[in-house]
């Protein structure tokens, strides 16, 4: 019974003094491959920039944030939550006009381009255009094309792109709004189309350390600067800043 407690509490002891690390969906891939080279493994919470910000400030214990937009990393900041001088912009994406695989169509995103009628009867799936970084970028990209408004009430809102994503790539979307690095994780779904980059504000994630981060938390935030996470970022069609 005595290894059984001893065994317990070494296992707790490696949790705790583990990195935690909250990130944007879209990095998933990329972190994971990432995090795998490492000896010191990271504990990764993957989910929308917003929630993830909203966790940090009601005190959920983490040593690094990475956010898909400077909005929300700018919320936690004014919190004043951040380490100082640890916040830095890390990667660049782009946004992506996405079909089903199996049901693949093209249209390139354009002044007046017709959405609406190429969603036929289905809905649009984007991240929540209202918090969410991805649905954001894409709500902004519709309104400087001019179709915005036809789209507006046949919107299927996910809680974060990954969750878009999916629907898309189920089929129980026509078209979705994600980002390029979604686009290359996911088979089911193939590219209809690239929005030009000045038709939103440009999609940057910022990393930082949070106050409370810890010397290993900090580490973590390094390495994502080395040269070996270049790659796997870029190879993931992340541009790294």
């Amino acid at each position: 019974m005595r290894w059984l407690v001893v065994a317990a509490l070494a296992a707790w002891c490696a949790v705790a003094q583990a990195q935690t690390v909250f990130a944007a969906a879209s990095l998933k891939n990329a972190l994971d491959e990432i995090n795998a080279l490492r000896k010191e493994k990271a504990v990764v919470s993957y989910g929308a920039s917003s929630a993830l910000a909203k966790q940090i400030e009601a005190g959920a214990p983490v040593d690094v944030f990475i956010s898909a937009d400077l909005d929300w990393m700018d919320y936690v900041e004014k919190k004043d939550l951040l380490a100082p001088g640890s916040r830095r912009s890390l990667l660049r994406n782009r946004l992506i006009l996405v079909a089903p695989a199996r049901e693949p169509q093209k249209l390139e995103p354009a002044p007046g381009f017709p959405i609406a009628s190429a969603l036929g009867r289905g809905r649009l799936a984007l991240a929540d255009p209202n918090s969410v970084p991805a649905g954001k970028y894409a709500k902004a990209a519709l309104e400087k094309l001019g179709v915005w408004d036809q789209v507006a009430n046949r919107v299927a809102a996910a809680e974060n792109v990954r969750a878009a994503l999916a629907l898309v790539a189920r089929g129980e979307a026509p078209l979705g709004i994600v980002y390029q690095t979604d686009a290359n994780a996911e088979p089911g779904v193939m590219v209809a189309g690239v929005f030009p980059e000045n038709s939103h504000p440009p999609i940057i994630y910022p990393a930082a350390a949070l106050k409370s981060a810890r010397p290993e938390g900090r580490a973590f935030l390094e390495f994502l600067r080395t040269e070996a996470a270049r790659r796997i970022f870029e190879k993931h069609g992340f541009a790294v800043n």
